[in-house]
């Protein structure tokens, strides 16, 4: 059973399912250039089928995430976030008037109801242009079904977690109406216990705060938990105001949403607070809504693992504090946690429905890198065209591990690319971690925020002795998708990784995962006894994660890199080799 999935809105994208299992998935943004992609994911859809050898004629059905939405031809400058977005006018009608909503919805409880049905015919109209979007331009007539949001987002955190039985939770901005749902899931049986509306959602409150904060709504919330931990949550009074946990669910008491929330929210704030602390004061909010949300549920259904998405759950820290809750055994963090995800759960949710809702054998991953590879051929072409001087590794591993060991700044392009928001080794730039310094110059050099931490690539059999708590999370901590305490030795010796709060979210590597990057660390460990390297994504400034041979050329041109380490090949930036020369004509002198 082959099913192609599809997500045609924010972060759009497409994925291959074969029996249960993801074969290919990427989103539009890495092919089309443009960060967090809105629009109908062409690029993508012929790309996932040429990756998994997929034609139309093998599919056996088309899975789109969402049953609401609207047809988006183009792609959406998403470029200033949410509220930088151009609008139709009908969809900035309907989002004006939503705006004010609020402070009728509690006094005509059908206001929110009607709202949605003036919406459905748009909805509709979008369905038919994907059905004949793919019949003519993918010669795809298979069945088409829609998925609700949510419940592709819930698919995915438990067909990839491995367990049998748990809690799925989501938790994001907005989704089909709802921005989150609860399920118990028992041997492949959902349950849906509980729904949250878009309304009242946490995720719009934490972006509300990022673009008050200066940054952009739907683009930058990692910022603010980055931010926080330099501030402290004393505004936790204005804020309670507004949001708050109530009886297993989540509610918006501050009733306003979109533009009405922003400037209410801003007129509430006392002059002169700081941004990090009200940074720190939505974190502290989210962190508690969270664990208390989730551990009602969990005590409610007495399950003790959790399966999370949604893109509340991109936040390291709340992932953190939900495996620290009372009642919670173990968490797993979907990799593609946020809206690029959709496709593939709403591929899995299909196949789950026409093979009759059987337990699978196993979790629908074994790694994240289902994206598109090239070959060394394909590169050294790449390298040649764009006039850049290389050598071929003798051996690749120690190569790398000698220079990072030098304290040259290495940006690697390998195998197969990353599916999911985070570099993991084979699109990343690494440096060593003992440098408390790192975190300015790297970040100043990469036009990055420099208060956003680094993460450390670690050796699995390692990680024990660098962070504290992480059993029960060693599955999801493969994927950079949770923070930890880090332990002295941790804090001592790779500070350039460790966070302002003493935290770090690591990658833990395992050889079975990534050999060739695993025994990259490993010949680093050698030569420096340390077992983790900087881990961060590479890319060129408010550019999606490199994905051909060609984008990590580009970056690598732009200088800010030593080196360049892409497929076989090594290439040394001119500045550093001149440099090199001359520290050695000096040490001969």
């Amino acid at each position: 059973m082959i099913i192609l999935g599809i997500s045609d809105h924010y972060i759009s994208g497409a994925a291959i399912i074969v029996d249960g299992r993801i074969v290919s998935a990427v989103a539009e943004e890495r092919l089309a250039r443009k960060k967090m992609v809105m629009g109908f994911p062409w690029k993508a859809i012929g790309k996932a089928m040429e990756i998994a050898g997929v034609g139309p004629g093998d599919l056996t059905e088309v899975a789109i995430a969402s049953d609401w939405g609207h047809f988006l031809k183009g792609y959406v400058d998403f470029s200033d976030g949410v509220f930088g977005v151009k609008e139709t006018f009908v969809r900035s009608l309907f989002f004006r008037v939503g705006s004010q909503l609020g402070f009728l919805r509690s006094k005509v409880p059908l206001l929110e109801k009607l709202y949605y049905d003036l919406r459905k015919p748009a909805f509709e109209k979008r369905k038919q242009a994907i059905r004949q979007a793919l019949q003519l331009d993918f010669g795809i007539t298979v069945p088409v079904s829609f998925v609700s949001h949510h419940f592709c987002h819930a698919a995915g955190a438990y067909y990839a977690s491995g367990y049998d039985d748990a809690l799925v939770a989501t938790l994001d901005g907005a989704g089909d109406g709802d921005s989150s749902h609860v399920y118990s899931v028992k041997n492949g049986r959902f349950e849906l216990l509980h729904n949250v509306p878009s309304f009242d959602s946490l995720g719009d409150y934490y972006g509300y705060v990022t673009q008050i904060s200066g940054f952009k709504a739907g683009k930058h919330e990692g910022k603010i938990t980055g931010l926080a931990a330099y501030g402290r949550p004393t505004l936790r009074g204005v804020f309670e105001k507004f949001f708050r946990y109530q009886d297993g669910s989540m509610r918006n008491i501050g009733n306003c949403f979109r533009h009405a929330a922003l400037r209410k929210l801003r007129k509430a704030l006392p002059d002169g607070y700081k941004r990090e602390d009200l940074a720190a004061t939505v974190q502290d909010l989210a962190e508690d809504v969270a664990r208390a949300y989730i551990g009602h549920w969990c005590q409610k259904t007495g399950h003790r693992n959790v399966a999370l998405a949604g893109g509340v759950f991109a936040n390291v820290k709340i992932n953190q504090r939900v495996l620290e809750t009372d009642g919670v055994s173990s968490v797993f963090v979907f990799p593609a946690m946020s809206d690029e995800g959709i496709a593939a759960g709403a591929a899995l949710v299909r196949h789950a429905e026409l093979s009759g809702w059987e337990p699978q054998e196993r979790a629908c991953i074994d790694h994240v890198y289902l994206g598109p590879e090239f070959s060394d051929a394909e590169i050294e072409e790449a390298l040649g065209a764009a006039d850049v001087e290389f050598t071929k590794a003798d051996d690749m591993a120690k190569e790398v591990a000698k220079l990072l060991a030098d304290g040259k700044v290495v940006a690697r392009f390998a195998g197969r690319m990353e599916y999911g928001p985070r570099a993991l080794g084979n699109r990343s730039i690494l440096y060593r971690p003992d440098s408390p310094a790192v975190n300015d110059w790297l970040n100043e050099r990469l036009k990055r925020t420099e208060f956003m931490p680094f993460a450390p690539s670690t050796l699995a059999e390692d990680a024990a002795g660098y962070f504290i708590g992480i059993e029960g999370a060693e599955n999801t901590a493969r994927f950079m998708t949770i923070t930890f305490d880090c332990t002295d030795v941790m804090k001592k010796t790779c500070p350039g990784v460790v966070h302002i709060d003493g935290t770090a979210r690591p990658q833990v590597v395992h050889a079975h995962d990534n050999p060739d990057y695993h025994r990259i660390i490993s010949e680093f460990k050698r030569l420096t006894g340390l077992s983790c390297v900087v881990n961060t994504s590479f890319n060129i400034h408010e550019e999606p994660i490199v994905c051909t041979p060609q984008d990590a050329i580009r970056a690598f041109k732009v200088g800010h890199l030593d080196v360049l380490a892409i497929g076989a090949f090594i290439a040394i930036n001119p500045a550093v080799k001149a440099k090199d020369a001359e520290k050695q004509e000096l040490a001969i002198a």
